[in-house]
């Protein structure tokens, strides 16, 4: 069995791939744990020593790994639905359920996720009905197994199943704020159940021990992936978001560790040119802030739940916008009044809030004390939930508008940041060599958000081609480009794979700890999964066009992984 090192003294390469976009010839329209073992298989064969992921945190309506609707719970379609897989089910079960949708067309294109979800719930209401019957009736090895796991996870998992129940009883809708009065927090849900009849709390409790089951069943397959991709010698690296879903369980059970008055984002971004809103007031996701103190008071015991949960099924993860830490940037009003706002001055806004604006929170950097007392904050925060992963596990995705003190202390905590080559300048404008990053660290051409790096290349030779005023900016990152990856371009020249071959060497070549290459800059693809800022249903459900089992036998993704494969070995990204 190989042996899995994660040290920052060892140079890794891995892979980014969302879930949900993996295919394979037994899923049910989405990617799901039997996929990621396949993956899992490629990736060990390629020469990659760590897969990476989105957050698998249960998500609501819109389907965003970034907004889910518990920070604990797993999202049930990630789950491999099988017999094997799923204590209490049968294929007679599945033959049965499976027979109303077709799964043909559900297997093709982009994940249906109004198919998807209802149908492996389904499939799961139906396995714990025989799970109740025969195991939970009978107290069963596996039903003391089940009750000792609920037992073990209560600080979350009660507020959370009757949050879940509580959604189907409003038409599946996460909006707590527009349910019942009574039933808008924890304590108010429970008296509400208390005062219902007892056929109707006997079938709430028992859906609420349904979604436990799911839970038990969901946290039980992830360990056992862990496992496989530590048998392979391959890492599996997780996502934990900064921010929680306003609609969430955690908002809903403990509210008393948010700041519901406002709504955290980041700050205004010239560089948006085609979103007015951003350009002039920030982004505004929606979620709420943190009462830090709230959480110092408790010793950060939602903040540690958070992460030892995450350990269980991932080796390493990284933090989303590790920055709100040390500050955050607050908006006034919910994402639901960005329009209204958009064509107001600072003053007429601040009559519309009471004299409030967006700023950041706790402190603004613009002095010296300010940048101070950030620092400390964030330092003790991370500290909390360093004490629970250990050493060289946690991940800091630092980009955007970065403070200068935050980079030197995550080194000072032995946390990697994030590299990204283009945004990587030295004082002369040029790009840092690869060779010159500080070892603790991650590099990569994209995240999730991001376009492909074909993509990219390509939008940027199409404006050379144009002429138009961007002609000049667009050849200017291709050249910078190019001579990171050591190419000298004398004209604008199209995507090729010499190019692709060169951007891919210059990566691996860095002397990051860690590089890695989204599965479509692998692919040398346009496929793009989220377009930060639109609302489409593109986002979040584009799937890839191969079976995972599948990619060995392809001559595209065979060449690319022979590519790579030398790649790794030429600059010593792979086992010896």
């Amino acid at each position: 069995m190989p042996v899995l090192e994660i040290t920052p003294d060892i140079r890794i390469a891995g892979v980014l791939a969302p879930l949900f976009a993996l295919r394979s010839a037994h899923d049910l329209g989405v990617g799901d744990v039997g996929c990621l073992r396949e993956l899992v298989d490629w990736a060990a064969d390629t020469g990659f020593r760590m897969v990476q992921l989105l957050p698998i945190n249960e998500t609501g309506a819109d389907h965003s790994p970034y907004m889910a609707v518990s920070s604990a719970a797993i999202e049930p379609s990630t789950l491999e639905i099988t017999p094997a897989q799923v204590p209490g089910l049968t294929q007679e079960a599945v033959d049965a359920v499976v027979a109303t949708v077709n799964l043909e067309q559900l297997r093709k294109g982009a994940v249906a996720y109004a198919v998807v979800k209802p149908l492996k719930l389904q499939l799961l209401a139906l396995a714990f009905e025989n799970f109740a019957k025969t195991d939970l009736a009978r107290n069963t090895r596996r039903a003391r197994a089940y009750r000792a796991w609920v037992a073990q996870q209560a600080a979350w998992i009660e507020g959370y199943g009757l949050f879940r129940v509580l959604m189907d009883e409003n038409s599946v809708n996460e909006r707590w704020d527009l349910w019942p009065e009574g039933q808008q927090t924890l304590a108010g849900a429970r008296a509400w159940l208390e005062r219902q009849r007892s056929s109707v709390r006997k079938r709430i409790e028992r859906h609420v021990r349904f979604y436990k089951w799911v839970q038990w069943v969901a946290f039980t397959q992830w360990e056992q992936a862990k496992v496989y991709a530590e048998e392979r010698g391959v890492a599996l690296m997780g996502d934990v978001p900064f921010g929680v879903s306003y609609y969430s369980s955690d908002v809903f059970s403990d509210p008393d560790l948010f700041d519901l008055t406002w709504s955290g984002g980041a700050p205004p971004e010239p560089a948006f040119r085609d979103n007015p809103f951003v350009k002039k007031w920030g982004q505004n996701w929606g979620v709420p802030l943190y009462q830090w103190a709230r959480h110092k008071e408790t010793g950060f015991r939602w903040w540690r739940q958070r992460v030892s949960l995450t350990r269980k099924i991932f080796h390493l993860f990284r933090i989303d916008h590790i920055l709100g830490f040390y500050r955050i940037y607050g908006f006034p009003w919910r994402p639901q009044q960005n329009a209204d706002y958009l064509p107001l001055t600072p003053d007429e806004a601040r009559v519309r809030t009471g004299g409030r604006l967006p700023r950041f929170f706790q402190h603004d950097d613009t002095t010296e004390q300010n940048r101070s007392l950030n620092r400390r904050d964030g330092e003790e925060y991370l500290r909390a939930l360093l004490e629970e992963t250990g050493e060289h596990r946690l991940i800091g995705e630092d980009l955007g508008t970065v403070p200068p003190y935050v980079r030197p202390s995550l080194t000072s905590l032995g946390i990697a940041g994030f590299k990204i080559p283009i945004w990587e300048p030295k004082w002369d404008g040029w790009l840092i060599d690869g060779a010159d990053y500080q070892r603790l660290s991650l590099t990569t051409y994209a995240t999730h958000d991001h376009e492909p790096l074909r993509g990219w290349w390509e939008r940027l030779y199409h404006a050379t081609r144009e002429g138009g005023p961007e002609r000049v900016e667009a050849w200017d990152q291709m050249v910078k480009l190019t001579a990171f990856a050591h190419m000298y371009m004398k004209e604008p020249e199209p995507w090729s794979e010499e190019l692709h071959r060169a951007l891919l060497w210059a990566l691996f070549r860095s002397n990051a700890w860690i590089a890695v290459c989204m599965i479509t800059d692998f692919l040398g693809s346009n496929q793009r999964f989220n377009v930060p800022g639109a609302v489409a249903e593109s986002n979040w459900s584009e799937r890839l066009p191969y079976e995972t089992g599948k990619w060995p036998e392809m001559p595209e993704v065979r060449k690319a992984a022979e590519m790579v494969r030398g790649l790794l070995a030429e600059n010593g990204r792979v086992r010896g």
